[in-house]
């Protein structure tokens, strides 16, 4: 995996790890003036020639996907009043709360856009990283080397379609403010999608992204103080769980044959996958945009003990999930233990 540099809105990383300016986010009723992102794709479709069911297991997951259809216009309480400059999550989980700098922070003034921007900051990342699993999913309907899994999968695409409108229609509307994407979120994603082996695809997205995201889902329904994000979280977390297991049920057995070098692409990847997924979170654009000093918040982001244990619960669901897929191998382990989240290997995965 590249972290080379890359044309998006929100300012990337070059070959020096240099992060180029980030402009404002977009405020809601604006219009992007940036042009679409266009990636090449290639990747191998599998047309399969029977339909009869032969995984039990896959059938009944996409008799479950059906039954736990939702509408996200008429199942959430949009009519909910937002002040986006409350303490909707806790300040806790904002990286910089009790530093130095957080401590020269006007209360009144300076706080609530502070909020408001790392709200929009961390929703912003989860509608894109949902647009990217729309996408994903959708390369997995065809890539899929069986019906019982392209019917599951395009449950899926549904439901990714479902999280990018609950999360989109909240950020216009009660934040008023969408940011671009993260360039480590973008890299991941582009890898993803651009990658031609079926298996990889389950293996970053469903396995990687989406457990991930259902570790932070299920923070953020514990936590948040607003009641339609919270709601909406707990109704795509359930959605999420269903992904995750997808992707088990899949990959399960898949590794036990590979070859050396076969299985050294899936433990770089892995390993790669997961420090993208980490720095996630470092929220070096809203330290710019509010004109913070933003290596002083970067170092504290880093070193901030509740950070550092927000980072490494979001493996909670990977780590594990790994371990039963066979990929934890001294490699992964030695990744897995400098980014500090082995302790989850023994965790229930609950996927």
């Amino acid at each position: 995996m590249s972290a080379a540099s890359l044309d998006l809105a929100g300012g990337a990383a070059d070959a020096s790890g240099e992060t180029r300016s980030i402009p404002e986010p977009r405020r809601s009723g604006t219009q992007i003036k940036q042009p679409a992102s266009t990636l090449e794709v290639a990747y191998e479709a599998c047309l399969v020639d029977s339909y009869a069911p032969e995984r039990a297991d896959l059938r009944g997951l996409y008799e479950k996907a059906k039954d736990a259809q939702w509408n996200a216009k008429s199942a959430l309480p949009w009519e909910t009043n937002v002040d986006p400059e409350a303490e909707n999550m806790p300040n806790q989980l904002i990286p910089i709360f009790g530093s130095s700098v957080w401590d020269r922070l006007d209360k009144k003034t300076e706080l609530p856009r502070l909020r408001r921007h790392a709200t929009s900051y961390l929703l912003s990342n989860f509608l894109h990283g949902e647009q990217g699993a729309l996408m994903a999913t959708a390369q997995i309907v065809s890539a899929a080397p069986s019906a019982d899994a392209k019917l599951y999968a395009a449950t899926q695409v549904m439901d990714e379609a479902r999280h990018v409108e609950a999360y989109d229609r909240y950020l216009r509307e009660k934040v008023e403010m969408v940011y671009p994407v993260s360039p480590y979120l973008k890299t991941l994603l582009d890898e993803i999608l651009t990658e031609r082996r079926w298996d990889m695809k389950y293996l970053g997205m469903q396995i990687l992204v989406e457990g991930l995201a259902l570790a932070a889902f299920g923070l953020l329904s514990q936590t948040a103080n607003e009641p339609l994000v919270k709601e909406i979280v707990r109704m795509i977390m359930i959605d999420e769980a269903r992904h995750v297991a997808f992707g088990v049920m899949t990959l399960r057995g898949a590794y036990d044959d590979m070859t050396e070098g076969e299985l050294r692409d899936r433990e770089d990847f892995i390993v790669e996958s997961s420090r993208l997924m980490r720095d996630r979170f470092l929220m070096q654009e809203v330290w710019e945009n509010l004109d913070l000093p933003v290596e002083e918040c970067l170092e504290v982001t880093k070193t901030s003990p509740i950070m550092l244990t927000f980072q490494s619960l979001l493996f909670s669901k990977i780590v594990p999930n790994v371990k039963r897929l066979g990929l934890l191998t001294p490699r992964v382990r030695k990744g897995f233990e400098e980014l500090r989240v082995i302790q989850y290997e023994t965790w229930d995965a609950s996927a």
